[in-house]
């Protein structure tokens, strides 16, 4: 195994390539670090191996490195539909065995692969084995924890952003996808400066996986903390708001009662 601290210096060296100037870049390495973290802390959560933890480390670590060269292309990270960055983190891996930079065992190269690829696709592709479900469940899980993070802490952070929020509606689909407990779909067009991005993003807490994950995103009450950062002067957006809390607060109490959460 290539050591933790070893794949570190060669990520940084890599996203140094780009330019960290820009805020959006200097973010996306930031948050892979993190979630490289989250990832290690859910599978040491789950009694994994100590391979087990370092390969779900290593994804975390790996997970949105499609991200540096998609925004090298278009300067922007929308328009998935066009250059997924995630299809495109694999090809940035295999271009000249890359990969090995980080993996030095090739048992582990797939997993690693089918893990990225589907970290950030609605739902995971099927006829994975056991083996490569587990570590796609995991990425998923650590991923949504550093946006829940990155919701509390580094978006809506402007004060037109913020305002942007705390004036706009929810729109009807949304609010009635959010109310049977699913992820919200984003088609693509969606805002991420609307009360509609802020339910989007809190949706992500009904995908999560784990128990173990869930029991961090209620120790760090990052639904309460969220919300909590605005004040929605729409009356009836206002009440809206309210109730959609109450069901995803009650929807993390009651999954957290049973042994495992079904993701």
């Amino acid at each position: 195994m290539i050591d933790i601290e070893k794949a570190k210096k060669e990520f940084i060296s890599y996203t140094e390539k780009f330019d960290l100037e820009k805020e959006e870049i200097k973010r996306k390495q930031e948050h892979s670090l993190r979630v490289m973290e989250a990832s290690r802390k859910i599978a040491n959560k789950l009694g994994l191996s100590e391979e087990q933890i370092w390969l779900a480390s290593i994804i975390g670590l790996l997970h949105d490195i499609g991200r540096f060269e998609q925004y090298n292309r278009n300067n922007t990270y929308l328009n998935e539909m066009l250059l997924d960055h995630s299809n495109l983190g694999t090809k940035v891996l295999l271009e000249n065995d890359y990969i090995k930079k980080y993996v030095d065992n090739e048992k582990y190269i797939p997993i690693v692969l089918v893990a990225i690829k589907n970290h950030n696709k609605f739902k995971i592709e099927d006829n994975l084995s056991k083996e490569e479900l587990l570590f796609c469940k995991i990425i998923r899980d650590a991923d949504k924890l550093d946006i829940l993070y990155e919701g509390e802490n580094i978006y809506w952070n402007t004060q037109r952003e913020k305002a942007n929020v705390e004036n706009s509606k929810i729109s009807i689909k949304i609010e009635q996808q959010f109310k049977v407990e699913r992820q919200v779909k984003k088609l693509g067009n969606e805002r991420n400066d609307t009360v509609d991005g802020l339910l989007i993003l809190l949706s992500y807490i009904y995908d999560i996986n784990f128990k173990e994950t869930l029991e961090i995103v209620q120790k760090e009450d990052y639904a309460n903390k969220i919300l909590d950062r605005f004040n929605f002067k729409d009356v009836e957006t206002k009440e809206k708001i309210g109730n959609l809390r109450r069901i995803l607060l009650k929807f993390i109490r009651l999954s957290l009662r049973k042994k495992v959460v079904e993701g």
